[in-house]
């Protein structure tokens, strides 16, 4: 829903979550790098994650971690592109889900500290 006339926007309209599965003896680093360079605020690692997938025709499947990253939706590419070159696979995850609405506070320090 649009803002009427005179009212801001929510700060949430702007801000996305970043999924990302990665191996786990990888998962630490490819999460230190990309808040370390500003491409996001937080990433959450969830261990112990199986994920199975068709892959070159046939289903596979691979014990992984899940990265969770939080950021805007003007530097997700960046954060997107970051994560694919650091990634050791040749078509790694890396989706965006809109945020639509957070504590102000949380969302607030989430823009403040995404500096690309």
């Amino acid at each position: 829903m649009a803002p009427s006339p005179g009212e801001q926007a929510s700060p949430a309209e702007d801000l996305v979550v970043v999924l990302c599965t990665a191996p786990a003896e990888l998962s630490e680093t490819l999460a230190r790098t990309v808040v370390e360079e500003g491409l996001c605020a937080c990433v959450n690692v969830v261990p112990a994650v199986r994920s199975f997938f068709r892959w070159q025709g046939k289903v596979d499947v691979a014990d992984e971690h899940l990265l969770v990253a939080k950021t805007t939706a003007a530097a997700f590419e960046l954060l997107r592109d970051r994560l694919a070159a650091l990634h050791p696979y040749d078509v790694p995850e890396v989706i965006a889900l809109p945020i639509s609405a957070g504590l102000p506070a949380y969302l607030s320090w989430l823009v403040e500290s995404v500096q690309p």
